[in-house]
C-alpha cells in the first residue's frame, strides 16, 4: 500500500491551490495562442492541449511566417516555443502570469510570429487579464510535478479505455478552460444543443456523446467548491433514468447537482487496483448511458489486441 500511495498521492486542493491557480493561467495563455490560429474542429477539439511525457503542448500551429508550437515543460518548468526552421525561445515559469505572458508574446514577436489574443481568462471566477495579473505568481515546482505524475498515469489509463472504441472518439485531451483531462465517445447520431446555449456549449453538444474525465477539484463557476480531485462521466443528452443505473466501483455515484457520475480520486488511490477502478468506472458509466440511448454498440466496440511488447511487460510484473 505504501508504494501505491506514493504513485497515487493525496492531492487536496488546499495543499497546492495558489500553484494550481497560477499553472491554470499558464495553460490558458498557450491555449489561447493555439485557439487564435488553428482551424475550428468539431466539438472544439483544436483548442485542447496534448499531454506529453514532460507536460502539456499545443499541436503544430499554422502561421503566415511558418509553423510553430508551444510546449509547457513541467519537468524543467519552462515554456518552449519552437519553429519549423529550428529556432527556439524559452520562457521561464515560476513568475507572475503577467511576466510569463509578456515574455511569451515578446518571444513570439522576436520569432516573427506575433499572435494577438483575448487576454481575459475563461471558466474561472473573477478573471484577471493576463497582462495585468500579478496576483497569480505562486509556483512550487514540487507541487506541479506531483500533480503531473498523477496526470501521466491517468492519461495512460484513459488512452487504454479509448482504444476499446471503434466509433468516433476524441483524443485524450487537456482542456485549459476547465483544467481537466477528458476523452469523449460518440454514437454517430446528431443531437440538439441545450436551449439558449452559448457559443462554446452550442458547438460542443451537436451529437450524442459519452464523456469521461479527471478534474483536480477547485471552484465551479457557480461558486461551489470541490476540495478533492474526482473522475466524472456523463451522457449527453442525459437519458431519463440515468441516475438509477448501477455503476462500478461501489463508491461511484450519480451527483444530482452536477448531473453526472463521479468517483473520488481518494477512493481510486486507496483501491487495491487503482487502474482497474478507473477502467471499471469509465466502462460501467459509458454502458449505462449507451444502453438507455440505444447506441449501436455492436459496431462501436471491440477488444484491441495487446501489442507483443506490452504482453512481455505484463508477464514481468
Amino acid at each position: 500500500m505504501s508504494d501505491q500511495r506514493q504513485h497515487w498521492p493525496a492531492l487536496p486542493v488546499s495543499d497546492w491551490e495558489p500553484t494550481y491557480d497560477t499553472l491554470h493561467m499558464y495553460t490558458q495563455i498557450i491555449g489561447k495562442i493555439s485557439l487564435a490560429l488553428r482551424p475550428m474542429t468539431n466539438h472544439w477539439w483544436q483548442v485542447a492541449l496534448e499531454p506529453s511525457a514532460r507536460g502539456l503542448r499545443t499541436a503544430a500551429i499554422p502561421h503566415a511566417a511558418g509553423t510553430f508550437e508551444l510546449d509547457l515543460d513541467l519537468v524543467d518548468h519552462v515554456l518552449h516555443i519552437d519553429t519549423e526552421d529550428g529556432r527556439r525561445r524559452t520562457v521561464g515559469l515560476g513568475r507572475s502570469v503577467r511576466d510569463v505572458y509578456t515574455d511569451t508574446m515578446t518571444a513570439l514577436d522576436d520569432l516573427g510570429r506575433p499572435v494577438p489574443i483575448w487576454t481575459r481568462p475563461v471558466e474561472v471566477v473573477d478573471p484577471i487579464p493576463f497582462d495585468k495579473d500579478t496576483v497569480h505568481s505562486t509556483y512550487e515546482p514540487a507541487q506541479v510535478e506531483q500533480y503531473w505524475h498523477v496526470m501521466c498515469q491517468v492519461e495512460g489509463i484513459f488512452d487504454e479505455f479509448r482504444a476499446r472504441f471503434t466509433g468516433k472518439a476524441s483524443p485524450v485531451q487537456f482542456y485549459w478552460g476547465s483544467f481537466d483531462l477528458a476523452t469523449t465517445r460518440y454514437s454517430g447520431r446528431p443531437a440538439d444543443p441545450p436551449p439558449n446555449a452559448d457559443t462554446i456549449t452550442r458547438f460542443s453538444y451537436t451529437a450524442e456523446q459519452s464523456s469521461f474525465g479527471f478534474w483536480p477539484g477547485g471552484k465551479w463557476l457557480n461558486g461551489t467548491r470541490v476540495e478533492q480531485p474526482l473522475f466524472y462521466s456523463y451522457t449527453y443528452p442525459q437519458p431519463p433514468g440515468i441516475s438509477d443505473q448501477p455503476v462500478s466501483p461501489a463508491s461511484a455515484y450519480f451527483d444530482a447537482d452536477l448531473g453526472e457520475f463521479v468517483l473520488s480520486y481518494d477512493d481510486v488511490r486507496r483501491a487495491d487496483d487503482p487502474r482497474q477502478a478507473i477502467l471499471d468506472f469509465a466502462q460501467s458509466t459509458y454502458e449505462a448511458g449507451a444502453r438507455l440511448q440505444h447506441w449501436p454498440r455492436e459496431v462501436l466496440e471491440w477488444t484491441p489486441p495487446m501489442p507483443p511488447s506490452h504482453r512481455r511487460a505484463m508477464s514481468m510484473t
